[in-house]
């Protein structure tokens, strides 16, 4: 039994409101969002998937990564999604003093920024872990601290590409922020998952949308 649910529990988002767990619309929109990119092997798959019904999406990018792979980077802005920060180091923000996750997520932003012309600051902290004194410097930062509506758990070996998808589906509605994970660790679940939302929720009219 998971000690986390697929569904983020409403009373978790009414102890930080100041945080976006969704978007508030009754349109049928929908938030596909990946975490822990840009990956070679992973990323532009995605991307080509995306394509194929005209989706959006948000990438939330590690800063060392981004620096591998600018070129990955550079696409995923080409083709139309939006990028957010997700340090640059992969940090578990309860581990570190504030002052050091906050320069690594300025490094992070920096590697960004060489090849983002956006002004968007988005942020998610890698594990959904951080202090309440890291958030609040972010925000006086200006960076919008996205969490989620949906974990897929895509990234756990022990949760099998039926039991992704289910996740998804039976978790979402309009607005849902939906985390996923473009990396070698997920790749598995994502091959299969992916399509699969994509193609489910387009039939029922559902339009995926880039966080602003």
């Amino acid at each position: 039994m998971k000690l986390i649910p697929a569904k983020t529990p409403s009373f978790v988002k009414s102890l930080f409101t100041n945080f976006t767990w969704n978007i508030d619309t009754k349109k049928q929109e929908l938030y596909l969002t990946f975490d822990d990119g840009p990956t070679p092997k992973i990323t532009p798959w995605v991307l080509e998937q995306l394509k194929t019904y005209n989706a959006k999406a948000t990438f939330f990018c590690i800063g060392s990564n981004v620096e591998k792979h600018p070129e990955i980077l550079k696409s995923i802005i080409d083709e139309g999604h939006t990028i957010g920060n997700h340090t640059y180091n992969h940090l578990k923000g309860w581990k570190h003093k504030t002052k050091d996750y906050l320069v690594d997520v300025e490094l992070a932003q920096k590697a960004i920024n060489k090849i983002s012309l956006s002004n968007s600051k988005l942020f998610r902290p890698p594990y959904g872990k951080f202090k309440t004194k890291q958030a609040k410097q972010l925000q006086k930062s200006d960076y919008k601290i996205v969490m989620w509506d949906v974990l897929s758990f895509d990234w756990d070996v022990a949760v099998s590409q039926k039991e992704c998808l289910d996740n998804i589906i039976n978790s979402t509605n309009e607005g849902s922020i939906i985390v996923m994970h473009d990396s070698l660790k997920a790749e598995q679940n994502l091959k299969y998952v992916i399509p699969k939302v994509l193609e489910y929720y387009s039939e029922k009219g559902f339009e995926f949308k880039a966080l602003a």
